[in-house]
């Protein structure tokens, strides 16, 4: 999944016939949200499993093992093959919760700005679930994500960060969990400190560093993937494997006249109000994050940026 900033501006000039015919069309709608929605959710980009919710929530197990108990045995041939007995992990739940918002277009909007009103409307409605789904994950990360590691000494440059990084890693790949911690979750204000910090120690090319900077954007350097969002407000940076951290767990509930940009994200819908003449666009999502493996992400302490 991309992870894209900023919102890019819609294009293209429709009339107000052809609005009114685009508001309860469900296919445009569809397309036009995923052409407008650039903004995905960092919940999804970092909790990158997928489990379906039927029925309003989950079992899922959590802690369990990356490896079997008995080591492989060499076999003869015709031998027989050891059996082994997997280790199960510990069995939790979740449930899911309807995220949702309206918002009104009234027909003297749409006679007189024309589709901007239209844009408007689905992207701040969109946006804002976005925001909320994605301040819940992250919190939920954070919660779950209790193992702790600290620096020998503070961040003062890319070189002692990596360090750290280096060595935390090292320990977890002694335990023989499997995991691989390759991205680093910062909030924004560190983020910029840190692609600074690259930049200066030419780890990273300038205008790459700009572009981070002013975009968002997640940047590869020095083997780690270096991420930032606004919606995290933990004050130690965390550094995750994105691939066994966990998921997202979503709920399709159904309904006519909802369409989404994909086969997770944001659905939206279009509804005509004709008493009070406009339409009312409405979002919603239906999910729960899942963090399966705590120990797939740890805090960084003592790095010194703030």
């Amino acid at each position: 999944m991309s992870y894209t900033y900023p919102v890019a501006h819609p294009t293209g000039t429709l009339t107000k016939e052809q609005l009114h015919l685009f508001l309860a069309n469900k296919a445009l709608i569809a397309r036009r949200v995923a052409d407008i929605t650039k903004m995905k959710f960092i919940a999804d980009w970092l909790l990158q499993g997928r489990f379906d919710a039927t029925g309003g929530g989950i079992f899922y197990e959590t802690g369990e093992p990356v490896f079997a108990g008995d080591d492989p045995a060499s076999i003869g041939p015709l031998g027989e093959y050891p059996l082994v007995v997997l280790d199960d992990g510990t069995i939790a739940s979740a449930k899911t919760d309807k995220w949702g918002l309206d918002t009104m277009i009234s027909d003297e909007k749409i006679a007189r700005q024309g589709r901007v009103p239209v844009d408007r409307g689905i992207l701040r409605v969109s946006n804002t679930i976005i925001r909320h789904v994605d301040r819940i994950a992250m919190a939920v990360i954070a919660s779950r994500v209790t193992s702790t590691f600290t620096s020998a000494g503070e961040w003062t440059s890319a070189g002692n960060a990596v360090e750290s990084i280096l060595t935390i890693q090292a320990e977890r790949t002694e335990l023989g969990l499997g995991f691989e911690l390759d991205t680093v979750v910062l909030r924004p204000a560190q983020y910029a400190r840190i692609i600074g910090m690259l930049i200066d120690d030419k780890s990273l090319p300038r205008e790459s560093g700009e572009t981070a900077i002013q975009g968002n954007l997640p940047v590869n350097a020095l083997g780690l993937t270096w991420a930032t969002t606004p919606h995290f407000q933990g004050s130690n940076p965390l550094l995750l494997d994105r691939d066994n951290l966990g998921g997202m767990a979503d709920e399709k509930i159904g309904g006519p006249g909802y369409a989404s940009a994909g086969t997770f994200g944001v659905e939206v819908k279009s509804i005509r109000d004709d008493d009070k003449e406009g339409y009312k666009v409405r979002g919603r999502r239906v999910t729960v994050p899942v963090v399966t493996e705590p120990l797939a992400g740890v805090q960084l302490l003592g790095t010194g940026i703030s």
